[in-house]
C-alpha cells in the first residue's frame, strides 16, 4: 500500500541537537560532520534463536539484514558504526552465527571504527567479531544508548523501543516504522529484518518528545516520509 500522505521526502537531513544528520530508508542514522553511522536492534540470528527455543522461523533474518546494512554501508562511507544495542537477538547469537555470516560482518566491519552497545538481548561483547563493546558512547552534542530515558533528555539517541507510525488516509491504516524525534532527541527504528514496532503513541513513549516539535520519519518503500505529531493515529 501506497504511504499517501501531503509532505514526503526523498531524503531526510535535518538536525538533532545541533547535529546535521541524514536518515536512511533502511533505518539508519548518518551523521555528516563526524561520518558516523548508526543502526539500532539488528537482531541478528533471530531466527536462530527462535528455533533454538522450538519455534519454526525461516532462517533468512541475519542475510537479509546483512544486505540492508551492506546498503547503507555503501551509500555513506562511514568512518566509524555505532550498533545501539540489541545487534543480536539472544546471549548466544555472535558464538552460533554461521561462518559465512561471520566473513560477511567482518568484511562490513573491515577499515572502520566499530561499536557495540549493550543492549538488553546482548549484554555481554559479540564474540570473535572485534570493534568495541561499550554502556554508552557520545559523539559531538549527543548520547547513544541503548535503553531510552525516562523523561526528556536534551541529545539522546536510544533504540530498544522500535518505534512505529500509524496513520489513517482515506478511511485505510497505514504502519511504517519510523525514526522519532523532536530535534532535541532520538528513538531510532529497529534496523532488524524480523524486527517489529511500537506504536509511538503508545504510553512507553509518554513525556519522552515535546508535542508541538515531535515528527516521525516514517521508512516507505523508497522514501521517507515526515509526518507531524498532529497526524499519528493510536492503535
Amino acid at each position: 500500500m501506497n504511504l499517501a500522505v501531503r509532505r514526503e521526502e526523498t531524503s531526510g537531513e535535518f538536525e538533532l541537537a545541533g547535529e546535521a544528520c541524514r536518515a536512511d530508508i533502511r533505518g539508519a542514522l548518518f551523521l555528516v560532520d563526524a561520518r558516523v553511522l548508526i543502526v539500532s536492534d539488528l537482531h541478528l540470528e533471530k531466527g536462530a534463536a527462535k528455533a533454538r527455543r522450538g519455534h519454526l522461523v525461516p532462517p533468512y533474518d541475519t542475510a537479509a539484514t546483512l544486505n540492508l546494512l551492506e546498503r547503507s554501508l555503501a551509500l555513506f562511507d562511514p568512518r566509524s558504526v555505532i550498533c545501539l544495542g540489541d545487534s543480536f537477538d539472544d546471549a548466544g547469537g555472535s558464538s552460533a552465527m554461521p561462518r559465512l555470516f561471520r566473513d560477511r560482518l567482518a568484511t562490513l566491519m573491515a577499515g572502520r571504527d566499530w561499536f557495540w552497545i549493550e543492549g538488553n538481548h546482548d549484554p555481554l561483547p559479540p564474540e570473535g567479531l572485534g570493534g568495541d563493546s561499550v554502556r554508552a558512547m557520545a559523539v559531538g552534542g549527543l548520547n547513544f544508548v541503548h535503553h531510552p530515558s525516562a523523561g526528556s533528555v536534551h541529545g539522546e539517541v536510544a533504540g530498544h523501543l522500535h518505534p512505529g507510525a500509524r496513520i489513517v488516509r482515506r478511511g485505510r491504516s497505514v504502519r511504517r516504522r519510523c525514526f522519532a524525534t523532536d530535534g532535541a532527541r532520538m528513538i531510532m527504528p529497529a534496523y532488524g529484518a524480523y524486527t517489529g514496532a511500537l506504536n509511538l503513541r503508545d504510553r512507553a513513549f509518554a513525556g519522552m518528545f515535546r508535542e508541538d516539535g515531535l515528527v516521525a520519519w516514517a521508512l516507505g518503500a523508497d522514501r521517507l516520509y515526515r509526518l507531524p505529531a498532529s497526524e499519528l493515529m493510536p492503535g
